[in-house]
């Protein structure tokens, strides 16, 4: 079928090189509004275009695309076609067996296994992995490194099956980086091109909600559920409704001695109050020009924070200069720089140049440094109020997200020690696992102490001290973690430069305090030891503990047994500090209630000072020589001093140096690994990977699209009633397993003793463990449950089981599940605003479907999950106006139908019918979040799997 825009394919120069490009210019001269798209709509508009085959993406999509108003409803879908993939492995792994388990099943009904395969390039970066055992010392990055991998030595073998089974997946090894980060630095190449040598920009979806990171760069991408990033990898459309674009003006310029990270806290708490869920933020202005690429990957990271589908960055002089000095080649840059400005896309807009659906301001110079928490990354509070925040949340109600305790216990102090030899708590008391007899003794490159840096003395432990108390506000957790900051050269320095001055000023760290340094790329290390500062961080504990996510998604490995303790007897509400984007109650570590984001910096200073209620801005860090009093004011480094450092961190060499390892010096651990071969996995048994039971019952013919079929769930139990900002932490399997869960009884039952459990995140690849921790999270509140007799509520994931006569038992979630499933009684869930906030985790929804719960009724959804429900053919639904459970006054005794329109058509009218106990029925209106057209297709085939499936082995 010709091409219906064939005459937009022009040619470009680079160099003494010549492309071809689909022309944004020359289709502007049919649709003039292109020339006032916002940059983003521009992009996705080039991938529509040229995609345009007649049969996917239709002239009419590029009509709709092409017309796109500013505040025009919002009806019509985009088919999107992406360059590419990227993975992180706790959401790769199921995909990579759900992947698998395709092939299997083409396999039993005699098709050909290799018709399953990646029609993208499809990148796993291993970065979920690591946990911080060890931390403290010099040889804290090779212990992990190593119980990484004796853990997870199943994982990996399963992947490098699929790096030999799959001819455009690979895999970075652990110990490289995190996703996002080596994705800036490596993975991203600005422009692509086919082999008839059109070019186009690079886009992708990731599995991680913080994909997003690649929009600094101009790069149009955001997170998915692991589900609709094997729809994209496998030749599906990403298929979207036509967005909102809201513009962030910047204006201004940064003060001194404000940094990146207390740019985004802003930027998230007023994006959040303009309510920008589902939309794409796209930053203009001039102040936006001033703002160097590691800044803007920073505010393009907390996108899912602030809520929005992507924060999105023009690519301009600032991205050339960063591409440059990240090793990338001439031909490379040239092509990009070359490209953009023949599309007319080069340049951060101004003022009036572009179309907006609205727009948000901020004066650059207004921002002032921050913190976020104890809970919501949007909860941002000046620096000067955070001891007083603290102090009045901890007697404030839950509801108002405080710990609803006695305001006279604040001071209360526990003891921890009196007299005698203390252990070292850097040192696990009981070792984790057992000996490493599985791993090789000879230590990866990156682990061998050859810096300069790997000569300095760790801090020594006190040997006899006469009393440590821990008490409500202090410490516990201090952790340079995540890609949000660790990507960002300014703010690692600075965290280098004030540990220096803290040293030499004679500042000390409690060393009951867990420190660590877990970087997002190992070039942070490298820059760190060239500019001197390494071996100071080191002095205060904060030693390299791993390359990975580590603190930020709750791999902050456990506290000391006598912390924990002292935690649960007294009550306390301690707090971690960390550079993370994410601070939900129980993500960092269970008996941690208190959880503050901060920059780099601020995280060092905070784990001198031991507590959150010294006020960093009217009393001292702490004591130095002398026992004189340390202000922040004297530790804190000068934008020059950083400034003159920054030359050590933008080395191109040095990054190419480190990513041509990545296929050529994996490591020798990463070699020892032995996958299997072979086009269909053997499925060996396996506590880790278990074939998924989504193609148990697989008919390769489509079901009927019969609008008389009934699609309603009907006489349904309810599962829970949850409030509002229930996040996919909450719903999906995260963190540590308790022997005492549903996940623990099983792993023992099959032979894995307690030290051996890991966490359910690498455990994702088994769908009897993760279905056993759906709605397992140890702050879950199921509203389900009567109150207590002092007004708090039972955590955990517990529900009521009722029988047919409706006598009610306390139970787990899962053996509840199991319960309604044998009886072939449906359920489903209610829930408040912001349902789903949070990761993309697949598992939320692949779980939710597991437990057989049919339909989801809440009063707002978050975008990645909302969409995950459909792929797994589960029901969303929301609330109108001011409805609710609550307006309904469920209490959980009820049966309920779900009725929707039997056409489904997209956010159609759908009917709740309530029957209660006592005879009397009620109906409300509700709206069916079944959002698109091909969403309705999923959902007839009972998810985006089997539809995706279906139309494989049909070609």
């Amino acid at each position: 079928m010709p091409h219906a825009y064939a005459h937009t394919l022009k040619s470009f120069k680079f160099g003494r090189k010549t492309g071809s490009f689909y022309s944004l210019p020359a289709l502007a001269e049919e649709f003039p509004k292109v020339r006032r798209l916002p940059v983003s709509m521009r992009i996705v508009l080039e991938s529509v275009l040229r995609n345009c085959d007649g049969l996917k993406v239709t002239a009419e999509h590029v009509r709709e695309v092409a017309n796109w108003s500013a505040t025009g409803p919002r009806t019509e879908e985009i088919p999107f076609v992406v360059a590419r993939v990227v993975l992180q492995d706790f959401t790769g792994v199921p995909l990579l067996a759900d992947l698998a388990a395709m092939r299997s099943t083409a396999a039993r009904l005699g098709r050909d296994p290799s018709s399953i395969e990646p029609l993208v390039p499809v990148d796993l970066v291993v970065d979920h992995s690591v946990m911080v055992d060890h931390y403290g010392t010099k040889d804290a990055l090779d212990l992990n490194m190593k119980l990484e991998f004796q853990r997870n030595r199943e994982r990996y073998e399963f992947m490098k099956w699929g790096m030999q089974a799959f001819k455009t997946f690979g895999v970075v090894p652990p110990g490289f980086g995190i996703v996002h980060q080596v994705n800036l630095e490596y993975l991203a190449r600005g422009v692509h091109s086919t082999p008839q040598g059109v070019y186009y920009p690079d886009s992708l979806v990731g599995t991680d909600s913080h994909t997003t990171m690649i929009n600094g760069v101009g790069v149009v991408g955001w997170g998915v559920g692991g589900i609709e990033a094997e729809a994209a990898m496998l030749g599906q459309p990403v298929y979207m409704l036509t967005p909102d674009v809201v513009g962030f003006e910047f204006t201004g310029r940064m003060r001194e001695g404000c940094t990146a990270t207390d740019l985004v806290l802003h930027v998230t708490e007023l994006l959040r109050k303009h309510k920008v869920v589902g939309k794409f933020v796209e930053f203009f202005g001039e102040g936006t020009r001033t703002l160097a690429v590691p800044d803007r990957a920073t505010i393009g990271n907390m996108a899912p924070e602030y809520g929005a589908t992507m924060g999105f960055f023009p690519v301009d002089e600032k991205t050339i200069e960063y591409y440059r000095g990240t090793g990338r080649t001439k031909d490379e840059i040239d092509a990009l720089e070359a490209y953009f400005r023949a599309q007319g896309l080069f340049g951060i807009p101004l003022a009036g140049e572009v179309d907006y659906s609205q727009v948000v301001k901020l004066d650059l110079g207004e921002v002032t440094p921050s913190l976020s928490g104890p809970k919501r990354p949007q909860d941002r509070i000046e620096l000067g109020n955070v001891s007083r925040q603290f102090t009045t949340l901890f007697s404030k109600s839950a509801t108002e997200n405080g710990f609803n305790k006695q305001a006279e216990t604040l001071q209360s102090r526990h003891l921890l020690h009196a007299g005698g030899e203390v252990p070292d708590p850097r040192v696990p008391s009981n070792p984790p696992l057992k000996p490493a007899a599985l791993v090789s003794e000879t230590e990866m490159e990156y682990n061998k102490p050859t810096l300069a840096s790997a000569q300095s003395e760790a801090p020594s432990a006190p040997a006899t001290p006469q009393q440590i108390t821990i008490g409500n506000g202090d410490i516990l957790i201090a952790a340079i973690t995540s890609c949000t900051n660790t990507s960002n050269p300014g703010v690692l320095l600075a965290a280098g430069l004030l540990a220096k001055k803290a040293v030499e000023a004679g500042l000390k760290v409690q060393p009951h305090i867990k420190t660590s340094l877990a970087p997002g790329s190992r070039i942070v290390t490298e820059y760190l030891t060239k500019s001197g500062l390494l071996p100071y961080l080191e002095q205060l504990g904060f030693n390299v503990a791993g390359y990975g996510c580590t603190t930020c998604i709750g791999n902050s490995g456990d506290l000391a047994p006598e912390i924990n303790e002292a935690i649960s007897k007294s009550d306390l509400v301690c707090c971690a500090v960390l550079s993370g984007n994410r601070n939900f109650e129980a993500r960092i570590h269970p008996n941690i209630k208190a959880n503050f984001l901060a920059s780099p910096p601020l995280v060092v200073a905070y784990a001198i000072a031991g507590t959150v209620l010294t006020d960093l801005m009217t009393q001292p860090v702490g004591k130095g020589h002398g026992g004189k009093d340390v202000w922040l004011g004297d530790i804190w480094p000068s934008s020059d001093e950083i400034h003159r450092l920054m030359k050590h961190a933008m080395d191109g060499d040095a990054y190419r140096r480190n990513y041509e390892k990545v296929k050529a010096e994996p490591g020798e651990l990463w070699k020892g690994i032995r996958g299997v071969s072979g086009e269909t996995y053997a499925w060996p048994t396996s506590t880790y990977i278990a074939e998924p039971p989504l193609f148990t019952t697989f008919d390769p013919q489509p079901p009927a699209n019969d609008p008389k079929q009934d699609v309603a769930v009907r006489n349904a139990r309810i599962m829970a009633l949850f409030g509002d900002s229930i996040t996919t932490d909450h719903i999906s399997p995260a963190g540590s397993i308790k022997e005492s869960s549903p996940a623990g009884k099983w792993l023992l039952a099959h032979g894995v003793m307690k030290p051996d459990f890991n966490s359910y995140g690498a455990r994702r690849g088994n769908h009897d463990v993760m279905m056993r921790g759906t709605f397992a999270n140890v702050r879950i509140k199921n509203l389900m449950i009567p109150a207590l007799a002092d007004g708090s509520r039972e955590e955990g994931g517990l529900t009521l089981h009722r029988d047919a006569q409706g006598r009610a038992e306390k139970m787990f979630i899962f053996d509840a599940a199991m319960k309604y499933m044998d009886e072939g009684r449906p359920t489903v869930i209610f829930a408040g605003e912001e349902y789903g906030t949070g990761s993309s985790r697949d598992w939320a929804a692949k779980g939710t479907q597991l437990l057989g719960i049919k339909a989801v009724v809440a009063r707002s959804f978050e975008r990645i999950h909302r969409s995950n429900l459909v792929g797994m053919g589960v029901l969303p639904l929301q609330f109108k106006g001011a409805d609710s459970w609550q307006t309904l006054g469920l209490d959980g005794s009820e049966l309920v139908d779900v009725i929707p329109d039997p056409t489904l058509r997209p956010q159609s009218d759908a009917k709740v019918v309530v029957r209660r106990t006592d005879g009397r029925t009620q109906e409300v209106t509700v709206t069916l979040r079944i959002d698109t057209a091909i969403e309705v297709q999923y959902y007839r085939h009972g998810g985006i799997l089997p539809f995706v499936l279906r139309q494989l082995l049909a070609a």
